[in-house]
C-alpha cells in the first residue's frame, strides 16, 4: 500500500505546498521540519521551474527566488535525501514535465525512489499523456497524482479508476493563487470521484483561510494549500518557520 494512503488513515489530511530553496533550502528544511511537528500529514515539495505554466504571481515568484539563488534538481534530491533522516511524513514532488523530461524521466523517477519521495505530480501533463511517465512510476514505487479541474467532466470517472496515491481535485479554473471564495460544484464531483475509486481525494487552488480549509474538509478527504503559505515565506523570508508553524495548526484544526 501506498505510503501516501497513511496520511489520510487519521482523519482528513491537511497538505502543505513549498517552493524548495525558497529563500534558500536550509531555510525550506526548517520550514517543512516545524510543518511536521505543527500537524500536516503528507507535504508538496515545488521543484523550481522557469515557467510554471499552472502558478499565479506569488508562486512565480518563489520559483525566481529560488532559482535565482542557484538551486537545482539535483541539490533538491540531496536535500529530500538530508530531510528523511527524520522527516517521517509523505513528501510528494509537484513540478513541470520540462523538468522531469530535461533530468531523464528514468533517471528523475528512480532517484524519486532512491531519496524518499513518494509521489509526483505534474500539472501540466495532461492525463491523455500520462503514459510517458506514469509506467515508469508504477516500476519505482512512486505514485503518478493526477489531477481532476472543473473541466474534467466526462473524464473524470476515467481518471478516478486510474488513480494512483491520492486524487488532486482542482477547486476552481486559473492558475494557483487565493481566492475570496469558490464557486465550483466541488460536491458533484467528488460524488463522481467516489462513485469510481475509494482513493483519497484533496482539493487545491485558492485556499487560503482556515475558514475555506474547513469548508473544502467537509467535502474532500483533506485539503492542498500553496499561495498562502508560499507568500508567507516571501514575507519572512529566514524567518518563517514559526510563522508557518502557527499557520498549518490554525488551518489543521478548522478542519477537525
Amino acid at each position: 500500500m501506498s505510503n501516501i494512503r497513511n496520511a489520510f488513515k487519521n482523519g482528513k489530511a491537511f497538505i502543505p505546498f513549498i517552493t524548495c530553496g525558497d529563500p534558500d533550502l536550509e531555510t525550506t528544511g526548517k520550514i517543512v521540519r516545524a510543518m511536521e511537528q505543527a500537524g500536516a500529514d503528507l507535504i508538496e515539495l515545488g521543484i523550481p521551474f522557469s515557467d510554471p505554466t499552472a502558478e499565479g504571481p506569488v508562486i512565480q515568484g518563489a520559483n525566481i527566488r529560488a532559482l535565482a539563488g542557484g538551486v537545482t534538481t539535483d541539490k533538491i534530491f540531496d536535500f529530500v535525501r538530508e530531510l528523511r533522516q527524520d522527516v517521517r511524513v509523505p513528501l510528494v514532488f509537484m513540478t513541470y514535465a520540462n523538468v522531469v523530461f530535461s533530468y531523464g524521466i528514468e533517471r528523475f523517477v528512480s532517484k524519486c525512489a532512491e531519496t524518499g519521495i513518494d509521489g509526483i505530480i505534474l500539472p501540466d501533463v495532461p492525463f491523455e499523456e500520462k503514459e510517458e511517465f506514469a509506467p515508469v512510476c508504477r516500476q519505482h514505487g512512486v505514485d503518478f497524482i493526477s489531477l481532476i479541474a472543473p473541466t474534467s467532466e466526462n473524464r473524470i470517472a476515467q481518471i478516478a479508476k486510474e488513480a494512483e496515491g491520492f486524487l488532486y481535485l482542482v477547486s476552481s479554473l486559473g492558475v494557483t493563487g487565493m481566492r475570496s471564495e469558490i464557486q465550483t460544484d466541488l460536491n458533484s464531483i467528488v460524488a463522481k470521484i467516489r462513485e469510481n475509486t475509494d482513493i483519497p481525494c484533496a482539493i487545491g487552488f485558492g485556499i487560503s483561510t482556515p475558514e475555506q480549509a474547513g469548508h473544502m474538509a467537509n467535502i474532500a478527504d483533506g485539503v492542498i494549500v500553496g499561495s498562502a503559505i508560499v507568500r508567507q515565506i516571501g514575507q519572512h523570508g529566514r524567518d518563517s518557520a514559526p510563522v508557518i508553524a502557527d499557520f498549518v495548526k490554525a488551518m489543521k484544526q478548522a478542519m477537525q
